[in-house]
């Protein structure tokens, strides 16, 4: 089996991610996220993001967040050595609807960014749309695996205005009310403006969730990203 798999893991890129949040209120969070890509399992390191924010819930399945960040992007080969193909800047607002279908829950992401990139001024909005599945229990507590799959759309104001497609398939386990562990295969495909054209990663995400006061509610597990 090993032998399989060993060749489809060499030719994956690796995607890594650390997101912290902090639960202020029952209403309101700051959160902040880190990420670090490859184009070749765990080499040929190209991508950086550093980014945070703030989020308000408006009822049980809305919330409002914007953000801001860093962006910087480098040529293929190099592992931040050969040279900077973007460096961005970037600020976002988004609204967040969950719905909750028994076993399953559902997130529907609509995000706006402002984006100030090496070649100038764009603009950039998102659809996602997030599922996650409870295996062993009714909901995410802790001590429980669940099943989790993305789909996520880019659109621009300029032509091509179908910019990217990201879609993820993967699964995790809720060890405390602290920290999630998640990993699985994204696919993403882009019409090459700085990044890669297509491209398949090994992700891996840690997610911790600090609570200022005590904070009811179940979490649909992921990222900012």
């Amino acid at each position: 089996m090993l032998l399989y798999i060993q060749p489809i893991m060499a030719q994956m890129g690796s995607w890594n991610i650390v997101n912290a949040k902090l639960d202020l209120t029952q209403k309101w969070n700051l959160f902040g996220e880190l990420q670090l890509r490859s184009l070749k399992y765990y080499n040929d390191f190209h991508y950086y993001e550093v980014k945070g924010g703030a989020s308000y819930a408006i009822s049980k399945g809305t919330s409002v967040s914007a953000g801001f960040g860093i962006f910087d992007t480098y040529s293929p080969g190099g592992n931040f050595k050969t040279p900077m193909v973007n460096d961005e800047w970037r600020t976002w607002i988004q609204v967040s609807l969950t719905q909750y279908e028994k076993r399953l829950k559902l997130e529907h992401r609509y995000r706006a960014e402002q984006r100030w990139t090496s070649n100038g001024f764009r603009n950039r909005f998102r659809y996602r749309i997030n599922t996650a599945l409870p295996l062993n229990n009714k909901k995410i507590e802790p001590g429980t695996y669940y099943l989790t799959a993305s789909n996520e759309l880019f659109f621009t104001n300029r032509a091509p205005y179908f910019e990217r497609t990201r879609i993820f398939i993967g699964g995790g386990y809720e060890f405390s009310h602290l920290f999630t562990l998640q990993a699985g295969y994204l696919h993403q495909f882009d019409y090459r403006i700085n990044d890669e054209t297509g491209k398949d990663f090994f992700q891996i995400s840690l997610l911790f969730e600090l609570k200022w006061k005590n904070k009811s509610g179940e979490k649909v597990p992921g990222g900012m990203d």
